[in-house]
């Protein structure tokens, strides 16, 4: 019994299949994490953007409280001072610091001097001279995407207005 002789391009058509298989499988794969890389941008955008609108809800909550208590500014305005307690609970004037009602704390606010002092004075940030502080609220809720955001805010107090004085106060400039 003899053999027949072998083809020399036996198997090179199996082999061809193996490599486009490779081929499309890393090519796969290559789209499948450019996919997980899309899921989790997405996913830091919109906690990003989540954790925005919890600091402007903490700063929302916590103005009329901050503007009511000028007197106390000065003992928080130290840095590392921590939030005042009278936005902490038991205190009577406290802001619910859960916004989403999950039972922890979504927000921290803490008061920052502004430039206040009149060259060549230097600034001293632990002195209030005008009146104004920044209230600064910080998102907590979100550690991988923190979010901070301040505004300026004023006391002017209160006061009686009159109307016969300059510009009265019903708008009507100064009655006769």
């Amino acid at each position: 019994m003899s053999r027949a002789p072998r083809a020399s391009q036996r198997g090179s058509a199996m082999l061809l299949t193996l490599v486009i298989i490779a081929a499309l499988l890393a090519g796969g794969a290559v789209l499948v994490g450019m996919q997980l890389s899309s899921n989790r941008a997405t996913d830091i955008t919109r906690s990003g953007l989540t954790a925005l609108h919890c600091a402007e809800g903490g700063l929302a909550a916590a103005r009329p409280v901050v503007a009511a208590n000028y007197i106390d500014w000065v003992t928080w305005l130290p840095a590392g001072s921590g939030e005042p307690t009278w936005l902490q609970a038991p205190s009577p004037t406290a802001i619910d610091h859960d916004l989403d009602n999950d039972g922890l704390d979504d927000f921290v606010i803490t008061l920052k001097d502004n430039d206040d002092e009149l060259p060549p004075a230097p600034n001293n940030t632990t002195v209030d001279s005008d009146l104004r502080v920044f209230i600064v609220s910080t998102c907590i809720k979100f550690p991988d995407t923190p979010k901070q955001i301040s505004e300026l805010v004023t006391f002017t107090g209160g006061g009686q207005a009159y109307d016969n004085q300059k510009n009265g106060a019903g708008g009507n400039n100064n009655k006769q």
